[in-house]
């Protein structure tokens, strides 16, 4: 349990550094960096219970509006992880039946009646309004003890920067590269007893763009 907790916070440690050391995305991009625009709606949960499941099971889930209007059809590679404030970081769509999808589209198809799921929402988002995409982003529940999470959406531009990794070296005895990508961070705090998640309300704290 002891080695466990040690390299948990080995990790984190290594995190920070990294961290500390990313750059910050640029104020004015270069002549070839595209970010689409971005709108969001805060985490909310549901829950369900699935085929040949005894219980129900609880999902957290936000909806990301994107809009190209860089002039170009752009390529869409995401990554959106939910990390806790008690380090678990959780990718997008881990052990999401796709029932889960049918679920959150049917209780917003009056908004969003061309709602898409991450995993199907294809490499690609053309230029224009008429193009724009409205996709369902979800994950498992989380640690019940967390008072606070951070989503981290990944592929909305294509700035990217290298860092050195603060530990890790190659054969050569040089600092391993850590390669970023712009990233949209967003921040809430859990209020009410977590433990009680039916209860739980999410207060959205801010948003940043990072390098991460």
């Amino acid at each position: 349990m002891k080695s466990f907790i040690y390299g948990t916070l080995a990790v984190w440690v290594v995190m920070a550094c990294v961290c500390q050391a990313a750059p910050e995305p640029a104020i004015v991009p270069g002549p070839d960096d595209w970010t689409v625009d971005v709108t969001f709606e805060h985490p909310q949960q549901i829950a369900l219970q699935l085929r040949g499941g005894s219980k129900l099971r609880r999902f957290w889930y936000t909806i990301v509006t994107l809009t190209n209007k860089t002039n170009r059809d752009v390529d869409f590679y995401p990554q959106c992880d939910l990390m806790t404030d008690t380090f678990e970081i959780i990718p997008a769509g881990r052990d999401t039946p796709a029932a889960v999808f049918e679920q959150i589209k049917r209780r917003h198809q009056r908004r969003y009646p061309f709602l898409e799921s991450l995993e199907k929402a294809g490499n690609k988002i053309l230029q224009g309004e008429d193009n724009t995409k409205d996709i369902a982003i979800t994950w498992p529940d989380f640690d019940a003890q967390a008072q606070g999470i951070k989503v981290f959406i990944t592929g909305l531009s294509n700035e990217t920067a290298a860092i050195d990794h603060p530990i890790a070296k190659d054969k050569m005895g040089k600092p391993v590269k850590v390669f970023l990508r712009k990233t949209l961070e967003l921040s809430y705090k859990l209020r009410g007893d977590t433990a009680l998640r039916p209860d739980v309300k999410v207060s959205y704290k801010g948003k940043r763009w990072i390098m991460r």
